[in-house]
């Protein structure tokens, strides 16, 4: 039995729970706890689970909500800044964050329990186009976006998520509407998670696609179901920008 005390946060309706460790602490976390923590009923419920270990560096490790590891989230690296600057009563407003995908350069700008903040994403890099969609991109993380049909039931989209998803290995599945050149609007099917109120990884990547065809520019609003993101394209480095939002600590007792 272990008493673990988290954070929830949620950037745009992407929501996290984050727990803040020092460096050099032993490894407790598991898919099975993780995904028993992030169950919507029976756990605390959330997108995703995400480790902060602080020390020398500041480093990130993030489980979605199945338990499978994920390589990035632009949303979750943002709430893991906040958690951590919350959890050591700091006050700066920029922090490097160590992931899989690389370092990342996190800025935050907090009033209370709420803020606004930037990530650099690094590059983003595309994939063969499969039939039927509008390019296959990579953020650190696989994504294939498409453009939305009006006339798809949510249950069409799952299935396409589904079958495209399994060609790439894996990804998130975007669909996306293009309202105008400067902005877009995306639902999101989420490899781990199912549909998601908000995208970071998924905003760069449809931006970053729908420059490519033509569709858009450099400096594009993202439209995600729960909150509008901004994201900035320069020579295909992308810099997202969202809300985060404290919601509350949390006592879990795995048993």
């Amino acid at each position: 039995m272990a008493l673990r005390t988290l954070q929830k946060w949620h950037a745009a309706g992407n929501d996290f729970l984050v727990e803040v460790i020092e460096h050099g602490t032993a490894p407790w976390w598991t898919p099975q706890r993780a995904a028993a923590v992030c169950h919507r009923t029976t756990g605390v419920g959330a997108d995703g689970l995400m480790l902060a270990t602080i020390g020398p560096v500041t480093s990130m490790v993030l489980y979605n909500a199945d338990g499978s590891i994920a390589e990035m989230s632009g949303n979750g690296i943002r709430c893991l800044a906040a958690a951590v600057r919350r959890a050591t009563r700091a006050t700066w407003d920029s922090l490097d964050v160590e992931t899989v995908t690389g370092t990342r350069h996190v800025t935050l700008t907090m009033d209370g329990d709420a803020g606004y903040g930037s990530v650099d994403m690094g590059e983003v890099t595309f994939g063969d186009t499969l039939p039927g969609t509008l390019g296959v991109a990579y953020v650190g993380n696989p994504h294939v976006v498409v453009r939305d049909d009006a006339k798809w039931s949510d249950a069409m989209r799952e299935e396409l998520a589904e079958t495209l998803a399994e060609q790439v290995g894996g990804a998130n599945v975007e669909f996306l509407t293009v309202l105008e050149t400067d902005h877009l609007s995306i639902q999101v099917v989420e490899r781990g998670v199912g549909w998601t109120e908000a995208c970071g990884t998924g905003s760069c990547a449809v931006a970053a696609v729908a420059k490519r065809e033509g569709m858009s520019g450099t400096d594009v609003t993202v439209d995600n179901p729960g909150g509008a993101l901004r994201v900035q394209l320069d020579d295909g480095h992308a810099t997202l920008s969202g809300p985060v939002q404290f919601v509350a600590n949390v006592e879990w007792l795995e048993t």
